[in-house]
């Protein structure tokens, strides 16, 4: 018992916030014979530590989708300064994934359980030619679009609302169905959601935005958590506005069916990031 005792207290627990670049992972969740982000912070962890916690993220970010504040928890009983492991995290993980910060946390943090807030940003390339180096993290869509319609859109699910018609519970049947094009009312033939899928959405809107690139539509919405697959539901939506082929005034008739046929197509991956994750008293 006094040994289990010392053990306990010498345990530290660790929160780290990540950047990474999705596109050759698949995604963030441990799969057998496949690179994902849990398994390569893991391997990295047992190289600098000798141990091999099984790091929790603040949600499992799809395959090809990328990251700005990922944020990761989990216990190490080694007694490594937080700017050696941040160095040495670095030093050993794939170029593609980078931490910004470790530092340790009271034993209750956990990245995912508490997490009050959450706030993803899709990306939108609207000239006609996408250049090479930012087509990874776009979806280029340079034909006409009512962006007024879209704004209207995605001011319509702020508030707490049943996103049924938004979630995909099949990540492999889902991935199936996801697509470049945008088309109306795919009926993506997935199992029963989860019981709940009540979200509160605080905000939700588009900005246009110009660089050297060119014109970017860029869509943020913040809310207390997303569904599976919600956020580039809501995108496929919104863009289908955009283009005519719905109306913004039948987003609550969407929600109200609660039937993932009802609402518009998943939009690729590639465009989304997660952008930052919030906790209460600033954790």
């Amino acid at each position: 018992m006094t040994d289990l005792a010392e053990l306990v207290k010498n345990t530290l627990n660790w929160k780290l916030i990540l950047s990474y670049d999705g596109t050759d992972f698949s995604g963030w969740q441990v799969q057998p014979g496949e690179p994902t982000i849990q398994g390569e912070l893991q391997v990295a962890l047992g190289r600098i530590t000798g141990e091999s916690p099984l790091p929790q993220g603040s949600g499992r970010t799809d395959a090809g989708v990328h990251a700005l504040g990922q944020v990761a928890s989990f216990t190490l009983q080694a007694p490594i300064p937080p700017g050696n492991l941040l160095r040495a995290l670095n030093r050993t993980l794939p170029a593609s994934i980078r931490v910004l910060e470790a530092r340790t946390m009271p034993a209750e943090f956990h990245a995912r359980h508490s997490a009050v807030a959450k706030t993803y940003e899709y990306r939108v390339y609207r000239e006609t030619i996408c250049p090479p180096s930012i087509a990874r993290y776009v979806l280029a869509c340079p034909w006409p679009m009512d962006v007024e319609a879209m704004q209207k859109a995605a001011k319509l699910f702020k508030g707490e609302h049943d996103f049924l018609s938004f979630a995909a519970t099949d990540p492999d049947l889902a991935r199936r169905n996801s697509i470049p094009s945008l088309s109306l009312n795919q009926d993506l033939k997935v199992p029963p959601a989860p019981a709940s899928a009540v979200r509160t959405i605080f905000s939700s809107a588009w900005e246009q935005q110009q660089s050297e690139a060119g014109e970017f539509l860029v869509y943020r919405v913040r809310g207390s958590g997303f569904l599976h697959h919600m956020v580039r539901n809501l995108v496929g939506t919104i863009l289908d506005v955009g283009r005519g082929c719905l109306k913004a005034e039948d987003i609550p008739a969407i929600l109200a069916a609660r039937a993932r046929s009802a609402a518009g197509p998943t939009a690729p991956a590639r465009g989304l990031f997660l952008y930052s994750v919030e906790y209460s008293n600033e954790e």
